[in-house]
């Protein structure tokens, strides 16, 4: 199984040898002069030397455009459409970064995005723009560029003939900056525990070096067709399929969205070698009907995490491809690799070049090595689990204008101090006798559904107002597939009786209630356990999930995957009695795809 938290795919962590390019900037001048296909989406198809040609000149109108004291931050709202890496590339160009902004968030929390990753402009398209309607945005309406707009092709039109080579640095912040390894690229969101999501920095050397290790990795190269049908605004398509596309000089197709049943179609209408992916998408795919050619397909390989042994063996079975899973993140601390001899359950072992141990968190002590019996169960959990740690020289370049949470992720020790200037992962691992890492839970209090990472404390200030409610807790239960499903324990006011209908028309009303954050499951409780410090108890109430005494309710179709009450769509969770019946039919879920044992965490 794969791990939980802000994970985007595994990258190997390996040398980059000095003739690579070093930047993404050097890597998009290179396609100049190059006319084999570069991108593929729908019935077009543009060449390496075009994809350059656009870049160039979207670089050069944002030397037109970016006021000069701002900082050279794009935010990008579009689905997979070919402007997606086009604007990649003039950021690379130009020295500035794109901030990948997440149309499943909604509200005060989208404008809250924009203005929190200094997004001086805004590239969209028409099928977004109702998510931006009323909101108190920190750009003015000429800096928001609408992508289908006749408009937005007048405005590039001066600039058809820029050169990539040519290319000035944009100025930002009272200066202009020449594109260089440590030049930010991309503000990836990542969720915590402390409600908003934070931005994580990645350069265009990180990105290069990514893209140009996972060539090595896969033995990309120019006849390969990476099929990106994962976000955009997620690390996962960009360093994992974007990247290793560019540095192997391979072609890459778009989905603008994913779609379990267009998939076999894309691949084969693209000729797609390769496909990145994350969680739940696998279980869609083996979802469709099977048919006598699903083999019959081009691809070699799938790169992503969270699809699970049991998963993996069914589409290798089924589609005849490999799927390679692992462990890492956007921030880009620590990484595990699974290999060949990966035992059942676990995630893999470090990356080459990674000090990654499981400790202590409280003392930065190393734990013993954990002890199974031979059905697999963990004997010493109460030694053997702690956190995960890189004590390595880590590629973590901090969070965008969060130094708190940048100064957590390495603790800010002391010099000499255990756990100095180590990148703590906050997730909870064992590791086995033979050095292989498996996944334990989180160190604090994030959820992971349908490929998106939800903070707890976002989903509980929403459910605060909800009027009868004297107490809302939002905590995490395992997935039966792949990540998690989002439980609420709620203590009504005395005299307060829960009402299904009532909660699901107030979670209907919310507009800051992203896609993916409605609960799943409902418990109803007298009051909210607490521990010696008064503080909720979430572990608690995690390990006690929907098998416990009090009422639970549940939506069956408010599934990771579906689209789970957007504000304003009319939409809504049908809530309903959990019964024993309920319960029994999930958990043989669980056992079918060997993860009930993560409800006895």
């Amino acid at each position: 199984m794969a791990a939980h938290s802000s994970r985007t795919s595994p990258i190997p962590h390996t040398p980059t040898p000095d003739p690579a390019p070093r930047t993404i900037a050097e890597l998009v001048r290179a396609q100049w002069g190059d006319h084999r296909i570069g991108l593929k989406h729908g019935e077009s198809a543009v060449t390496h030397h075009q994809l350059a040609a656009g870049a160039a000149a979207r670089a050069a109108l944002l030397g037109e455009l970016l006021p000069r004291d701002a900082e050279p931050h794009i935010g990008v709202l579009l689905d997979n459409v070919p402007e997606y890496p086009l604007w990649i590339g003039a950021a690379a160009l130009a020295g500035a970064a794109v901030a990948g902004i997440n149309p499943t968030r909604r509200g005060p929390e989208l404008a809250r995005d924009i203005a929190h990753t200094d997004c001086a402009l805004l590239i969209t398209e028409r099928a977004h723009l109702p998510l931006l309607a009323g909101l108190d945005l920190p750009l003015p309406p000429e800096r928001v560029l609408i992508v289908d707009d006749p408009a937005y092709q007048e405005l590039l039109a001066p600039y058809g003939g820029a050169r990539p080579d040519a290319i000035a640095a944009v100025p930002g912040g009272g200066g202009a900056r020449t594109p260089g390894p440590a030049t930010r690229l991309l503000l990836c969101f990542t969720s915590g525990s402390t409600g908003a999501p934070k931005a994580a920095i990645c350069t265009q050397g990180r990105l290069a070096a990514a893209g140009h290790s996972l060539v090595r990795y896969f033995a990309v190269c120019p006849e390969d067709v990476h099929y990106l049908c994962m976000p955009m605004f997620h690390g996962n398509a960009v360093i994992a399929g974007w990247a290793p596309a560019l540095a192997g000089g391979a072609a890459v197709a778009l989905r603008r969205r994913f779609s379990a049943s267009a998939f076999l179609p894309d691949v084969r209408r693209y000729g797609a070698t390769y496909f990145t992916y994350v969680g739940r998408a696998v279980q869609y795919l083996l979802a469709t009907p099977p048919a006598p050619d699903d083999r019959d397909n081009p691809l070699r390989t799938g790169f992503g995490t969270e699809a699970g042994a049991v998963d993996a063996a069914r589409f290798a079975d089924r589609f005849g491809v490999r799927l390679v899973e692992g462990y890492g993140s956007s921030e880009g601390g620590a990484a595990l690799q699974r290999t060949e001899d990966t035992p059942p359950g676990a995630i893999g072992r470090p990356a080459p070049g990674d000090d990654l141990a499981v400790v202590d968190p409280a003392t930065g002590a190393e734990l013993p090595r954990a002890r199974l019996d031979a059905a697999g169960r963990l004997l010493n959990g109460d030694r053997a689990i702690g956190e995960l740690v890189n004590r390595g020289r880590s590629s973590f370049e901090g969070y965008w204008r969060n130094p708190e949470a940048t100064a957590a992720r390495t603790r800010g020790r002391a010099e000499g101090e255990a756990g100095a200037g180590w990148y703590w992962t906050g997730d909870l691992f064992f590791r086995d006798e033979n050095g292989f890492f498996h996944f334990a839970g989180r160190a604090d209090d994030r959820l992971r559904v349908d490929s998106e990472n939800l903070a707890a404390a976002m989903i509980e200030d929403i459910l605060a107002r909800y009027a009868p409610a004297a107490g809302v807790a939002v905590y995490a239960v395992p997935d039966p597939v792949a990540g998690d499903q989002v439980m609420a324990a709620l203590a009504l006011r005395d005299g307060a009786a829960f009402d299904p209908d009532g909660f699901a028309a107030f979670l209907a009303a919310q507009p800051d209630l992203g896609t993916k954050m409605a609960p799943r499951f409902v418990r109803i409780v007298a009051a909210l356990p607490v521990t010696a410090t008064n503080k909720v108890h979430r572990v608690a109430l995690r390990w006690a999930g929907f098998r416990c005494p009090e009422p639970v309710w549940w939506s069956p179709q408010n599934a990771p995957g579906t689209r789970a009450t957007p504000a304003g769509s009319g939409h809504r969770p049908l809530y309903r009695p959990f019964t024993d019946e309920d319960r029994a039919a999930l958990m043989a879920q669980y056992r079918d795809h060997d993860r009930g044992r993560l409800l006895d965490r």
